[in-house]
């Protein structure tokens, strides 16, 4: 890992500098650097690749928690609302870790024009740990070696991430990313689940609802549903409503009302009493404190 490392605190160093999430000229890649652990906060995973190239972190979502530390990444195959936290860092050797959001669309074309594409595999939980071959390690190093020369992005971008994703779908994991990019596969269904919650997320929606954008029958799409995400569609879309709530207060400096209100609740006591389950402290409360520390991290 030493090369890519260099790579990276080198990025760092010209750009946020530590403690900050430093943007990239990519849309959905990002690079974060911490001199000290970070207490868990709650976020949506996007289905995206997140490695660590020094110190470790851990995810932990509704029944499981996962670790991960440098050389590794977590694989998120579909959205999904986890406790992020950075468990090891230090001035001496910050935590440095990357995020490249998948582009559905490319790794679909890379799957199409492999001789042998993987089948996916069975159902499991949306998210895993990969460890990171040497191939892939230098894709991502000339990645972002690549940022420094921003006119040439347009360029070459797709050609790294062509290869990135070809020595994803080739590993040994190759069966379960796969399902990422398959049309018509339980993971893209509920995906499709999930951006009408999105797109509608202050709007009550039934089981009906979310199972017929998913293409499938009640039953079914609630089995898989919980089988990817480790929560209810229902439960999934409540937090979805509170993560938008918390984000609309943080970011955009909306009250508890008006937050309330944008995402459908038609009681901010109710919402309060939900949102103080989720998060552990009173909305007004937690979006001032997460506004003093600066929460991008």
């Amino acid at each position: 890992m030493a090369d890519l490392t260099q790579t990276v605190a080198r990025y760092v160093a010209a750009n946020e500098g530590p403690d900050a999430v430093s943007a990239t000229p990519i849309q959905g890649v990002s690079i974060m650097c911490s001199t000290q652990e970070r207490m868990p906060f709650r976020h949506i995973y996007k289905p995206s690749l997140c490695v660590v190239v020094q110190g470790a972190k851990k995810i932990e979502l509704e029944d499981q928690t996962f670790d991960y530390a440098a050389g590794t990444a977590l694989v998120v195959s579909v959205e999904l609302p986890g406790y992020g936290s950075v468990v090891q860092a230090s001035r001496a050797e910050p935590f440095l870790g990357m995020t490249i959001e998948f582009d559905i669309g490319l790794m679909r074309d890379v799957l199409e024009q492999m001789a042998k594409p993987p089948r996916p595999a069975g159902e499991r939980l949306g998210v895993f740990v990969e460890q990171l071959s040497e191939p892939v390690k230098d894709c991502i190093d000339r990645l972002v070696r690549l940022f420094d020369s921003p006119e040439a992005v347009p360029v070459l971008y797709p050609s790294i991430m062509r290869e990135l994703y070809y020595w994803l779908l080739t590993g040994p994991n190759g069966r379960e990313i796969c399902k990422i990019a398959h049309g018509d596969s339980h993971t893209q269904r509920i995906a499709d689940a999930i951006y009408l919650m999105r797109q509608h997320i202050a709007r009550p929606l039934s089981i009906e609802d979310m199972a017929s954008a998913a293409r499938m029958g009640v039953s079914s799409f609630h089995q898989h549903f919980k089988m990817l995400t480790s929560m209810t569609p229902l439960q999934y879309h409540k937090q979805l409503r509170l993560l938008e709530a918390r984000r609309l207060m943080v970011a955009e400096a909306a009250n508890v009302t008006s937050a309330a209100f944008h995402v459908g609740y038609e009681s901010p006591s109710q919402f309060s009493r939900e949102y103080a389950r989720l998060f552990g402290q009173a909305p007004k409360r937690d979006a001032m404190a997460l506004k003093s520390l600066g929460a991008t991290l």
